[in-house]
């Protein structure tokens, strides 16, 4: 009996041992496939040597990089480096593809017909081109962009809104919206904030990869940190980026994020200016629309006040958009109801957009009543016009400066020698082509456009103080003139901040033009705005799109509920935590 066992014990010995053994094969055969990885030493490839120590090298440097700071840090500065460079070329591609017009248009002069068929046909085809190519790629890259990330940031997973399709999509299709020039009358901020958050999750991947370690809050700081990128990248504003990243993007902003946005922002608007004077477009590192206000007496005490009804009149014209918004918003929706599949037919998308377009081409034609519009000017040309420091009223009477449009911008603001006509039709006609322009469905921004509205009630409204005020002020024996390029600053800051319900404008305002001498009547302004326009109880701009896209988002318990809903919410629900902003 004790031979068997003895046999039998031997036996499993001798299993365990070739269990053993082949174990240790195995290991032995990995660790050399992995050996044979990291030293390259496939047969079939040259420069095995000369491959081992770079790639030796490389380690060494990440070692020491990872040593003197975080990896992540290196991701956040090629966020910011990454997101200016693709902000500088697409700037670069709208310049060629605007000016191509104006060299057509200006080539077909003394031909009626034909002029107007290039000033409508070729916005009508980039529009249609930028519809179609961005929604049969990816759906999901049509409008702005920002309130999807504001979902994403708040902790819904919607992978399909930064996906790299998304990302070439929107791009390209942002380019061909932003090529229309000011006749469809959109900008870029928000897609391209969109961009940037595109951009920050592929290299939140990365810095993963990196790293070997996998931070459940790592791609939330990422893309918080792409937000303020973006606005950063646009204008070359790191602090007014950041402080956009704080005020819309992140319901709840932790502490620990600023450095890195500073940081980032700060990295994006160095490499958006270099790129510029590279360019050519700027000869030293300079604020963007550059102004030339005097600082010796730039505004008088007494001005405050009027600075203060300016933010009251920018609410006013707010509200008579917000009545242009329903009743645009009314007629889609019955027209939805009468063909329900012009939202699922992507060549009636185009169609609607090409519509759309031509029509607010016809009512810009120079040659109608697009020359009481300025609407020759580029956007850019726009807010750099409306944001110039002489009075308009006694420049009319300059014969030299009409009969030359092309040395001064702003002289295609009078037409006819009177600047109130040209900004009141404008202000009159951009009321309902700016509401009728949102609802294109293809990637564009609205925030430049508010902004630009914005300058010309407060050019507007200078513009009149000027005239009333005799061309000055006197006091004691000193004449000064009144600036309007001040309150056209401040109107802008004041308007967009009541849209948007920030503080963000006055300060991406102050960084725009480097403008200090009227910081204190453009947060005044914006203040008042601001707060008259939260008042009224109504949501900011963010907040409706979330809405009528019926995207989730965190509202305001004292708007919606009273003390007993939100007693009987907390005594019936089962859940822990309830989000609350």
């Amino acid at each position: 009996m004790d031979c068997v066992q003895h046999i039998d014990s031997a036996k499993v010995n001798e299993g365990d041992k070739k269990d053993v053994e082949l174990q240790n094969q195995r290991d032995k055969f990995i660790e050399g496939q992995r050996l044979l990885i990291l030293t390259d030493e496939q047969p079939w490839k040259p420069w095995k040597r000369s491959r081992s120590w770079v790639k030796d090298f490389l380690v060494r440097v990440r070692c020491v990089m990872g040593s003197l700071m975080g990896m992540e840090w290196y991701c956040f500065a090629a966020l910011g480096i990454l997101t200016a460079f693709l902000s500088f070329l697409m700037d670069l591609s709208v310049a060629k593809l605007l000016r191509a017009h104006q060299w057509l248009y200006s080539q077909l002069e003394g031909h009626c017909l034909l002029q107007f068929l290039c000033w409508t046909l070729y916005p009508v085809s980039l529009s249609a081109l930028s519809t179609s190519f961005s929604q049969s790629i990816c759906p999901f890259s049509a409008g702005s962009g920002v309130p999807e990330v504001r979902t994403i940031l708040s902790g819904v997973d919607m992978p399909h809104y930064l996906s790299l399709t998304n990302l070439f999509a929107k791009y390209v299709g942002l380019i061909c919206t932003l090529a229309a020039g000011s006749t469809v009358f959109l900008g870029k901020v928000g897609p391209f904030v969109h961009l940037s958050t595109m951009v920050g999750a592929y290299l939140n991947q990365l810095c993963t990869v990196l790293r070997g370690v996998k931070e459940e809050r790592t791609e939330g700081a990422m893309l918080v940190v792409a937000a303020a990128v973006g606005v950063a990248s646009c204008f070359g504003a790191p602090i007014s980026g950041v402080l956009f990243s704080v005020e819309v993007m992140s319901s709840h902003f932790a502490l620990k994020d600023y450095c890195p946005c500073f940081f980032a922002a700060a990295c994006g608007a160095l490499t958006f200016h270099l790129l510029s004077m590279w360019s050519g477009e700027q000869e030293t590192l300079r604020a963007l629309f550059q102004t030339s206000f005097s600082e010796d007496l730039p505004f008088y005490p007494l001005e405050i006040l009027v600075f203060a009804i300016l933010g009251n009149l920018c609410l006013e014209t707010l509200h008579c958009i917000f009545f242009c918004e329903s009743a645009i918003l009314y007629y889609t929706k019955t027209y939805d109801k009468l063909d329900v599949d012009l939202s699922l037919s992507l060549s009636r998308k185009a169609l609607y957009s090409a519509m759309v377009v031509f029509l607010l081409a016809s009512v810009t034609f120079p040659l109608s009543a697009g020359q009481y519009m300025a609407s020759k000017l580029t956007i850019k040309q726009l807010l750099s016009s409306l944001l110039d420091s002489r009075q308009w009223t006694s420049q009319s009477h300059n014969a030299s400066v009409v009969l030359q449009p092309n040395l001064c911008p702003w002289s295609e603001w009078i037409p006819s020698g009177n600047p109130y006509l040209t900004l009141g039709f404008f202000l009159f006609m951009k009321l309902w082509m700016l509401v009728l322009a949102c609802t294109l469905p293809l990637p564009a921004g609205y925030f430049m456009p508010v902004f630009i509205y914005g300058a010309a009630i407060g050019r507007l409204f200078g513009e009149g103080l000027a005239f009333v005020s005799l061309n000055g002020v006197y006091l004691g024996q000193d004449r000064n003139p009144i600036n309007p390029g001040g309150y056209a600053l401040a109107g802008a800051a004041a308007f967009s901040g009541a849209v948007t319900h920030t503080l963000s404008p006055a300060l991406l305002a102050l960084e725009l033009t480097g403008q200090s001498t009227h910081a204190a009547p453009i947060l005044l302004a914006t203040l008042v705005a601001n707060a008259l326009a939260r008042s009224g109880q109504r949501p900011s701009f963010y907040d409706a799109l979330s809405i009528s896209k019926k995207l989730p988002h965190l509202p305001s318990l004292l708007k919606v509920s009273g003390p007993t809903e939100i007693q009987q919410v907390l005594n019936t629900c089962s859940q822990t935590q309830i989000p609350v902003r």
